[in-house]
């Protein structure tokens, strides 16, 4: 039962998080600034970031339960707070600001992050459910991959 708490809980935050940074995002998507930027060519459409981010965040919040349910202390609870912050903030440097160069640390470390929840907090058991995290890092590491063309082609 109490997993099934922590999953609306993180499901509840976590898409709450993601509607903060779309905020923080606006219309930037269709601005002037963004379509006017050099963009890598494996840029994948638009329809693919809200599909890939709700797999994500349910696949994040469902390990997330379980880790809570395991490991719930300050430290983890800090983790996650400053993983939501990275990820919230991120849209907010690169499409509000224009800060893609703080916006690329920025998602560096986000990556940094999660891979350091996948390696350790993947113990005896987690060693399955880590692999919910698979998912979000391939991600990162594309989007990092994203974030850095644009700094270095424009």
């Amino acid at each position: 039962m109490k997993t099934i708490y922590f999953i609306i809980l993180f499901l509840i935050i976590n898409f709450g998080g993601l509607a903060l940074g779309s905020w923080f995002m606006g219309d930037a998507v269709t601005g002037e600034w963004y379509t006017n930027l050099n963009k890598a060519p494996w840029t994948p459409p638009g329809w693919a970031f809200g599909a890939t981010w709700t797999l994500i965040m349910i696949c994040f919040s469902i390990y997330l339960s379980y880790l809570f349910s395991i490991r719930n202390s300050k430290f983890v609870i800090t983790l996650y707070v400053i993983a939501l912050i990275l990820n919230v903030s991120w849209n907010y440097l690169f499409f509000n600001q224009h800060l893609t160069t703080l916006a690329f640390v920025n998602i560096i470390a986000l990556t940094l992050l999660i891979i350091y929840f996948f390696i350790t907090f993947g113990d005896d058991k987690l060693s399955n459910i880590k692999h919910l995290l698979l998912p979000y890092i391939v991600w990162l590491c594309i989007a990092t991959s994203l974030n850095g063309y644009v700094i270095f082609n424009n």
